[in-house]
């Protein structure tokens, strides 16, 4: 085995000592002159939350190492949160990732491995064949002559995951108490990110997922199964840190030649029908498997030797419960038909409010969005941007979507990216409407229509034996005058505050008059001089306390 290849960033990252990685990271972020990051890190005072333009955003996360590359590419799956340009500039950091050197990778898979690796392999290529954050792949050769494709976590990465993890709740911890914080729920994102990136240590998990990924796909009325390939998994290599996978020979879709033919602007039916199977299978797993590849970037498709398409790497895969794709396919629907009431109800079904929410401005937002779709044919419709931007109107208006709901949108924007490039003509919703009709029966009918008929008998009947009981219940409380009723009204509060200063305004103004009044009497009829001093003093007594009350109402901002 020789050495090829230089040692991975953050190499050196893994041998300072734990308490300079703060002192690096504000020399990182001070080099890219994100001065509110400073602030943060240095305990200094800040305002709210911003955020550097995307590309030093790209460039910062990239120089901290492959934990911050890792929290990119997270986020660049939450377009819920961030713009169109941060999802763009964030998505480059798939790719491009500087390898580790072969020495050092070794090691791990002498240490995975239960005997020599001279036994189990005849040969290994020191060169990677892709890079990542957490890891890199290295074609093999087995003694029995089968070739695979060898993932190899990268060498010391557990240090990197837990220093950096911790460092990022501290970070959030900070941000939480800002009102940009409080309404994305940092703390949560943290959280997120932290059980995400631990799952990823464990290459066994993403074994399990492929497996199921692989029998989802396996079987289908909607396209042929025998033309789409996910790789095997060889359990008997496969370990924390290793996974070994069934080498596929191939070329990323995007740059292999169909056929022998280019794609010249005419129809080709071989790309229209690749197009097609694609589609209809990301669609079948989206609203029919629930269990999604949730990064099909032009790098995880490949056209291989034998005419068949392969959809690699499992490391990052969304999940949706049946409420869940129900919602969304009816949410799709409402965006291509500009149904902004529809749009409203379907977001208040699957978003959390962060704080009170106006639904009449929620749907004026969608309505005004939704107008520039109304008038375009399917085939100019951009699903993913329309998608996009329903996202963004919900979180404008403090409803904050759940995590799986963002892999949706990043995936299904991914995979239209690469349908467009790689056959321009395509709509997506013409090669998914075959599709619709059964998954609406399906979720009218359930896959199971006996099972869950009987379900609902059984749930009828414990209603019907529950419901005398707690109507006895109810009437007893009545006539022992025992109930009560908890009614909260949301805004009560502001409501009552505001008719108790109104009172004591106009409580205090009939003071006010009255001292003028007294003060008027006693000066009229004043017999001594005494008298009058004391007239003067209410009249001017009056007059500050007049005058700090008018000043007390314009200045709150409610005087009308």
């Amino acid at each position: 085995m020789l050495d090829s290849g230089k040692s991975g960033f953050g190499k050196g990252l893994i041998k300072a000592p734990i308490g300079s990685r703060e002192a690096q990271i504000i020399e990182i972020v001070l080099s890219h002159g994100w001065d509110y990051m400073r602030r943060l890190l240095s305990g200094s005072k800040t305002d709210e939350p911003e955020l550097p333009p995307p590309a030093v955003l790209r460039n910062v996360l990239i120089d901290l190492g492959p934990v911050y590359v890792k929290l990119g590419q997270l986020l660049s799956t939450r377009p819920d949160i961030l713009p169109p340009p941060y999802i763009e500039a964030l998505s480059s950091l798939q790719t491009n990732v500087p390898p580790v050197r072969w020495s050092e990778v070794e090691v791990v898979i002498r240490q995975e491995l239960r005997q020599p690796i001279e036994e189990i392999f005849t040969y290994i290529s020191p060169e990677p064949v892709a890079a990542g954050s957490m890891a890199q792949v290295h074609k093999a050769t087995l003694t029995d002559g089968s070739e695979i494709a060898l993932k190899v976590q990268r060498p010391g990465i557990e240090i990197l995951v837990e220093r950096d993890v911790a460092l990022i709740k501290k970070v959030a911890k900070l941000v939480a108490g800002t009102d940009v914080g409080k309404s994305y729920d940092v703390l949560g994102l943290a959280e997120e990110f932290s059980s995400a990136l631990y799952a990823e240590l464990d290459f066994t998990q993403e074994a399990s997922y492929t497996e199921r990924f692989r029998d989802n796909l396996g079987k289908s009325k909607w396209f042929d199964p025998k033309r789409l390939v996910v790789p095997k998994i060889n359990h008997n290599l496969t370990t924390k840190k290793l996974l070994a996978l069934e080498w596929l020979e191939g070329l990323p879709l995007l740059s292999a030649s169909i056929q022998g033919t280019e794609y010249n602007g005419s129809a080709n039916a071989e790309r229209q029908a690749i197009t097609t199977l694609v589609f209809r299978a990301f669609f079948q797993q989206y609203l029919g498997d629930g269990l999604f590849h949730a990064d099909p970037h032009p790098g995880n498709l490949f056209y291989l030797r034998d005419g068949r398409v392969a959809i690699l790497d499992c490391g990052m895969m969304g999940f949706l419960d049946p409420r869940m794709r129900s919602a969304l396919t009816e949410l799709l629907l409402a965006i291509v038909s500009a149904d902004a009431q529809r749009c409203t109800q379907l977001t208040l079904q699957l978003a959390e409010p962060t704080q009170p929410v106006d639904l009449a401005h929620l749907e004026a937002d969608y309505r005004q969005l939704l107008r520039r779709y109304y008038n375009l044919s399917l085939s100019q419709l951009n699903t993913s941007e329309a998608l996009y931007e329903v996202l963004q109107a919900a979180r404008r208006n403090h409803l904050c979507w759940p995590g799986n709901i963002g892999l949706f949108a990043k995936s299904l924007a991914n995979l239209e990216g690469v349908g467009r490039q790689f056959y321009p003509a395509v709509n997506v919703l013409e090669e998914v409407r075959p599709l619709m009709s059964d998954i609406f029966q399906e979720q009218l009918f359930g896959t199971n229509p006996r099972q869950d008929v009987l379900r609902t008998a059984v749930e009828f009947r414990n209603l019907s034996l529950e419901s005398p009981r707690q109507f006895a219940f109810l009437l007893n409380r009545l006539s022992n005058e025992t109930l009560q009723l908890n009614i909260k009204i949301r805004g009560l509060d502001a409501l009552r505050r505001s008719i108790n200063d109104a009172a004591n305004r106009r409580s205090f103004s009939t003071v006010l008059g009255a001292l003028i009044i007294g003060a008027a009497i006693l000066s009229a009829g004043a017999p001594t001089a005494q008298v009058h001093w004391l007239s003067d003093a209410l009249f001017i007594a009056a007059s500050l306390l007049g005058l700090w009350l008018i000043i007390s109402i314009l200045t709150s901002g409610r005087f009308k």
